[in-house]
C-alpha cells in the first residue's frame, strides 16, 4: 500500500486530496498545526492518520518523516488568503522555512516525487492572457507570491543537484464544500443563504476563473498515477471567466436569496483586474469540467458545508 504525506492535510485542498486518495486504497498521513485547519474536515477513514505538527518547525516535521517511509509527498501547508497574507506578510515568509525542511528530509528518505502547491498569484498582473505556465512572466511582488516563487526554484534547484522529481501545481481559484468561509465563493454562498448582503470590493468588473474541488482532486491524481509532468509546471483550474459582480448575481439567483449586492472600496493590492490558466496541460487530466452551476449546487447541497459555517440548511435551490 503507497503511503503520501500531505502537509496542510486539515485545510480545505488537503483534507479534499486526502478523500480522493484513500478511495484508491492509500494509506494517507496528514500533518497541520491548525492555525487554520479544522480537524472535522479529516476523512474519517482507518487509512487517513493525523498528526499536529508545524511544518515550519524543522524538529516537528523531522520526527514525522524520518518515522515513516513516504512514497509521495504533497506540501500544502501555508498561509493563504489575500487579506490574511496582507495582513501577516511575515508569517507568509516564514512559510519559506516549511518548504526547505520538506524538500531537504524528502531527498534524504527516499521519497519518489514532492508536490509544490504554488498559486496564480506568481502571475501577477497578466501582461499575457491566458497565463500559460512557461511563457507568462512571474511578476507579482506580493509575500505570498515571492514564497510561492521562491518555492518553485527550490524544487527545481532539489532536483538539480540532488534528483528529487517534483510536480508544481499552480492552483488558480478552487471552491468547495470545505473551503473556509474568507474566500469569495464561500463568503458569497454563506451570506446569500442567510439573504445578507454580498460584498464586492471596487466595482466588481475583476474576473476570475472558478475550479470546482473535484476537478482539482482529479487533476492532482492522474497526474500522480500516471506519472505525469515530472519536474515540470502545471496550472490548475478553470478557463471560464466571470466577473466578480456575474459571480455574486449568480449566486444571488441559484439560492433564491434576497441579498443585496454592496460595493466597498477596492483593495490597496491584491486583488488583479483578472486571472485566467491555459489549461493545456489540465486537460489531459480532466475528463469533464463541473459546471460552476453545478458546483455551486453540490456545496450548498453537502452538509460539510452547513456543519463548518454553523447555519441551518433550510434554503430551495432555484431551477436552472
Amino acid at each position: 500500500m503507497k503511503k503520501i504525506l500531505i502537509t496542510g492535510g486539515a485545510g480545505f485542498l488537503g483534507s479534499s486530496l486526502a478523500q480522493g486518495l484513500l478511495e484508491r486504497g492509500v494509506h494517507v498521513v496528514l500533518v497541520d498545526n491548525l492555525s487554520t485547519g479544522d480537524l472535522r474536515k479529516i476523512p474519517p477513514h482507518e487509512h487517513c492518520q493525523f498528526i499536529k505538527c508545524d511544518v515550519n518547525k524543522h524538529n516537528d516535521i523531522a520526527a514525522v518523516i524520518t518515522s515513516q517511509k513516504f512514497d509521495y509527498v504533497f506540501h500544502y501547508a501555508a498561509v493563504v488568503g489575500v487579506k490574511r497574507t496582507l495582513e501577516r506578510p511575515v508569517s507568509v515568509l516564514e512559510d519559506i522555512h516549511g518548504i526547505e525542511n520538506m524538500l531537504s528530509l524528502c531527498k534524504n528518505t527516499g521519497v519518489k516525487r514532492f508536490f509544490f502547491t504554488s498559486s496564480s498569484e506568481v502571475y501577477g498582473e497578466p501582461v499575457e492572457f491566458p497565463q500559460h505556465e512557461e511563457t507568462t512572466p512571474l511578476n507579482s511582488r506580493l509575500p505570498y507570491a515571492i514564497v510561492k516563487n521562491v518555492g518553485e526554484a527550490f524544487c527545481r534547484s532539489y532536483y538539480q543537484e540532488y534528483g528529487l522529481p517534483y510536480t508544481v501545481l499552480r492552483f488558480f481559484n478552487t471552491y468547495g464544500p470545505k473551503q473556509s468561509i474568507d474566500f469569495v465563493m464561500s463568503k458569497f454562498i454563506k451570506a446569500a443563504l442567510a439573504n445578507k448582503p454580498l460584498t464586492i470590493y471596487g466595482d466588481g468588473s475583476q474576473s476570475r476563473t472558478f475550479c470546482f474541488v473535484k476537478n482539482n482532486v482529479e487533476a492532482i491524481i492522474k497526474c500522480l498515477e500516471e506519472g505525469i509532468f515530472i519536474n515540470d509546471v502545471v496550472n490548475i483550474g478553470s478557463d471560464q471567466s466571470i466577473s466578480v459582480l456575474q459571480l455574486a448575481q449568480k449566486i444571488i439567483e441559484i439560492t433564491r436569496s434576497k441579498s443585496a449586492i454592496e460595493f466597498l472600496p477596492p483593495l490597496k493590492e491584491g486583488d488583479m483586474t483578472r486571472r485566467k490558466p491555459d489549461v493545456t496541460k489540465m486537460a489531459k487530466l480532466v475528463s469533464n469540467f463541473v459546471s460552476l452551476e453545478e458546483g455551486v449546487r453540490q456545496i450548498i447541497e453537502s452538509d460539510i458545508f452547513y456543519q463548518l459555517n454553523q447555519i441551518e440548511k433550510t434554503k430551495t435551490l432555484a431551477t436552472v
